[in-house]
């Protein structure tokens, strides 16, 4: 499962929010905040598409990115790692925690309670890193 470091998830979470983006639009809605250049954007951009986890759309201008990655898995993903690995929790977990989450539709919350709470045999060696 996708492991993305902190600077690949800000885009990811703008991305499955905006849809499509120019590399300079995704980089005015969230270089700022991070303190960002706009080449700092792109080459997260160019690191997310070399790993498969966005697209680049488009040979001339304007290209745009699009996010590859599905939300629920990826963030069902990070989830489930946090509480296993880092703070060794076993049990269920409760996905109801992020039900005020913007990120997550009641659908979608669902289906993060069913990734989260998978059978422990369903990791895989790149998930526990």
């Amino acid at each position: 499962m996708p492991n993305p470091n902190p600077s690949e998830l800000v885009l990811l979470k703008h991305l499955w929010t905006s849809g499509a983006q120019t590399a300079r639009q995704i980089h005015e809605a969230v270089g700022p905040s991070q303190g960002w250049q706009l080449s700092t954007t792109r080459t997260v951009l160019g690191r997310m598409e070399t790993k498969g986890w966005v697209s680049r759309n488009g040979d001339v201008d304007p290209v745009t990115f699009e996010p590859l990655l599905d939300r629920v898995e990826t963030l069902g993903g990070l989830v489930r790692h946090l509480a296993r690995k880092v703070l060794d929790m076993d049990g269920p977990l409760p996905a109801a925690l992020f039900a005020e989450s913007p990120h997550l539709s009641d659908a979608e919350l669902a289906e993060l309670d069913v990734i989260i709470n998978a059978a422990e045999s369903k990791d895989t060696p790149d998930s526990e890193d």
